[in-house]
């Protein structure tokens, strides 16, 4: 005989009894982020080309960038404000504002507007004295912007959510601004309670403790090379970090060629890794030995690499946690929709840059004392450039050939 309807669905229901208590769950109303960053060396707000010249200085620098974004529209002009712990040192109140409507795009990249590039990206990557087999992996710059794939190329996604931003949500303001643009102390500090208001989004209140502050400056022990010609780059483990991840690059003298390293044991050019990345997905990439383990305090470039690079550039991030709160905390009844009033994220990160040659790093500021000169009036040009010619073809060449990557691979 066979089971009637109600039968049937009585015997659904009561194997399933999670799918009809499932939580209704509301987005908030209003987000804010913070971006927090700690950038030492010559990685402290310089472009490619003025660290490439030799500039910089070893003193760190801290950032923030604040993103609110709402669902509200605001009564009026948009106003909002944070109200910052006195241990910031920055005054009372940040303004939020918001951003003047952006003009549309212009001179975007398209294959066929752009001027062809010349020249080729050498990938390598791996911690050691040699290079492992099957590298490097070779990409034609103009074979690219044609539109052809490169072989053997592998491209990472590196998972996360999207924070708030001008045209995503109705209403945005963040800071720095047009308005405020002054720059963290050296020795700021996030610890204390924080308000976020404006009129268009509900009060947010929280705190940061100290595991969420400002993370540790990078600080590397002197480059020297082993006899191989390989260079070992150490550093100091820093705390609260959760994993670190670094690449080199640089141009072959004489040609139109860009050399990229990785301290991936995997092939990975680190292209997204240079940035805020989730814990989790941190988490993921130890395991796919992508990223290093926080314990990690060591990772040498090997020779072949060096020997290529010449003087290269190499840049460092010590990935940091993130504070993710919600108000109201999630209902432990599931029957209880959780209506989200305000989400905060604060997430960190450590990074620094400095040239891979020897006697950089450690107390030396980021440059080698063979390479110190005299002082030069700010309006006079400073003297004894080193090869211009070669830098610009590099600063070129590299722009020119992650356009056209990022056309293809759309990072």
């Amino acid at each position: 005989m066979r089971p009637s309807a109600a039968v049937l669905l009585s015997t659904l229901a009561f194997a399933f009894p999670a799918v009809a208590q499932q939580q209704v769950v509301k987005p908030p109303i209003a987000v804010y982020w913070m971006s927090i960053d700690t950038a030492s060396g010559m990685g402290a707000g310089m472009n490619v080309m003025s660290m490439m010249m030799g500039g910089g200085s070893g003193s760190a620098t801290r950032t923030m960038h604040l993103e609110l974004g709402s669902s509200q529209s605001a009564s009026g002009d948009p106003r909002a404000g944070h109200d910052i712990p006195p241990g910031l040192n920055m005054g009372q109140t940040l303004p939020l504002i918001t951003p003047q409507r952006a003009p549309a795009p212009r001179g975007e990249y398209t294959h066929e507007n752009m001027e062809k590039p010349k020249g080729r990206m050498k990938i390598y990557w791996g911690c050691g004295e040699n290079v492992r087999a099957g590298q490097p992996v070779v990409i034609d710059f103009a074979g690219v912007a044609a539109g052809q794939r490169p072989p053997n190329m592998v491209s990472r996604q590196v998972k996360g959510p999207r924070g708030p931003a001008f045209g995503r949500n109705r209403t945005y303001g963040d800071w720095p601004n047009s308005e405020d643009t002054k720059t963290v102390p050296a020795d700021a500090s996030l610890r204390g309670d924080h308000l976020v208001k404006g009129n268009y989004s509900p009060e947010i209140k929280f705190a940061i403790d100290e595991s969420h502050d400002f993370m540790e400056p990078v600080s590397f022990s002197p480059l020297a090379k082993t006899s191989s010609g390989a260079i070992p780059v150490q550093w100091k483990q820093i705390a609260n970090a959760t994993g670190y991840f670094a690449t080199a690059m640089g141009a072959v003298e004489g040609t139109n060629d860009v050399i990229m390293w990785s301290s991936s044991e995997v092939q990975e050019m680190g292209s997204a890794l240079m940035d805020f990345v989730p814990p989790a997905e941190v988490a993921r990439l130890i395991r796919e030995k992508v990223v290093m383990p926080p314990e990690t305090t060591d990772c040498t470039v090997p020779a072949q690499v060096v020997k290529e690079l010449g003087t290269g550039f190499l840049r460092f991030i010590a990935y940091g946690g993130e504070l993710n709160l919600v108000q109201p905390p999630r209902p432990k009844d599931p029957k209880q929709p959780w209506e989200q009033i305000w989400a905060v994220k604060v997430r960190l990160k450590s990074t620094a840059g400095l040239m891979l040659a020897e006697g950089m790093g450690g107390d030396t500021g980021g440059r080698p004392e063979r390479r110190s000169r005299p002082a030069a009036k700010s309006d006079a040009p400073a003297p004894e450039q080193p090869q211009p010619q070669q830098k610009d073809a590099v600063e070129q060449g590299v722009e020119q050939g992650m356009k056209a990557l990022k056309g293809l691979f759309g990072r």
